[in-house]
């Protein structure tokens, strides 16, 4: 009997991803119409417009269903309702680089991460490496550029 993993994500997460799914689904009958007029061209062995149609038909009704599997399996956590000692999906790290230069991020599901904005995925080698941790707990994770060493120097759920 297959299990099915639940997906942890952020309220805003969910929304992000409802308001996908919404813009996929209003594409549909433009597409439809896009697959109709170019098979009013004749000919379909050796029409272009029609087969860009059906490709992004396809790439349209993978889209939905990729979205509606991971709304379906949506965990959604109130990171204002945690809290505690430990690191867990929804908080708000703070940590000291090697330099003691303070760098924070949020732990939030894969949909959501966006590195640039301090949310990284609970699953990207950093997010792994901070679950279970506490304050003063030293944290070194392996990244592309080399391994990086981290101390917790705060945990926030906010």
């Amino acid at each position: 009997m297959a299990t099915v993993d639940k997906m942890p994500m952020l309220a805003e997460g969910q929304r992000m991803l409802n308001d996908e799914l919404g813009r996929l689904r209003a594409e549909r009958p433009m597409i439809i119409d896009a697959i109709e007029e170019a098979r009013a061209h004749g000919d379909l062995s050796e029409n272009a417009e029609y087969h860009a149609a059906k490709e992004r038909q396809g790439q349209i009704e993978a889209m939905i269903a990729d979205i509606e599997d991971k709304l379906s399996r949506a965990q959604v956590i109130d990171p204002t309702e945690l809290s505690g000692d430990k690191v867990v999906f929804g908080a708000t790290v703070t940590l000291l680089d090697e330099d003691d230069h303070p760098i924070t991020y949020q732990l939030v599901g894969q949909t959501e991460a966006d590195a640039k904005t301090g949310r990284i995925s609970y699953n990207s080698p950093l997010g792994r490496a901070l679950i279970g941790r506490q304050v003063g707990d030293e944290v070194e994770v392996t990244v592309p550029s080399g391994d990086r060493y981290y101390v917790v120097d705060k945990i926030e759920f906010k």
